[in-house]
C-alpha cells in the first residue's frame, strides 16, 4: 500500500482491510481475482481539464463520459490523461494503481454517484497486488469528493 495512504488512514483511525492478490493491471481483472462485482470496485481515471488535473473515481465496469464531465467541470478541454503524463504525480504508487485519494496529492476528486451509493467499496491502494476495502462514509469524510454522474456503462465491442 502507498505509504502516504497508509499513514493518512492510520492517523485518522480509519478501519480498512488489505486484500492481496496476483498482479493485475485492470480493475476488471482485480474484481475477478477477488470474486467481487465491478460495481463496488473503484477505478481511478485521471483527466486533464485545460491545465488542471482531475481524479475521477467510478465503478470498475464503467467508462468516463467525457461529454458529461465537460458539463460538470465547465470545461470544453477535458481529455483522458496518459499514464506517462501523470505517473510523477503519484511517486509512491505503481503506475496506474493510485488510490482514489487525490486530496493527498493536491488533485480534486470527483466520485461517480453510482459508486457513492455503496456502504463499502474496494480500490487499488498504490500497488497492482493489493486492494483496500473501507467504508464509503469514511472515504467521503476524508476526501470530500464532488459527487456527480459522469460514468457510462461500457458496451462490448462489435465483432
Amino acid at each position: 500500500m502507498s505509504p502516504t495512504l497508509k499513514n493518512y488512514l492510520d492517523q485518522n483511525h480509519i478501519s480498512y482491510q488489505i486484500l492481496t492478490h496476483p498482479e493485475a493491471y485492470t480493475s476488471q481483472e482485480v474484481a475477478a481475482m477477488l470474486h467481487k462485482t465491478g460495481k463496488r470496485l473503484a477505478k481511478v481515471v485521471m483527466v486533464k481539464a485545460g491545465d488542471q488535473w482531475v481524479m475521477c473515481v467510478l465503478p470498475a465496469h464503467e467508462l468516463v463520459d467525457i461529454g458529461r464531465l465537460e458539463m460538470i467541470l465547465g470545461s470544453r478541454e477535458v481529455r483522458l490523461a496518459t499514464e506517462e503524463e501523470f505517473k510523477a504525480l503519484f511517486p509512491d504508487c505503481d503506475v496506474g494503481a493510485m488510490p482514489p485519494f487525490g486530496n493527498l496529492y493536491n488533485i480534486p476528486v470527483y466520485l461517480d454517484e453510482r459508486l457513492a451509493q455503496y456502504d463499502q467499496f474496494y480500490f487499488e491502494g498504490g500497488s497492482h497486488t493489493e486492494t483496500v476495502t473501507m467504508s464509503m462514509a469514511d472515504y467521503r469524510r476524508l476526501v470530500s469528493p464532488k459527487i456527480a454522474l459522469f460514468g457510462r456503462f461500457s458496451r462490448p465491442k462489435a465483432a
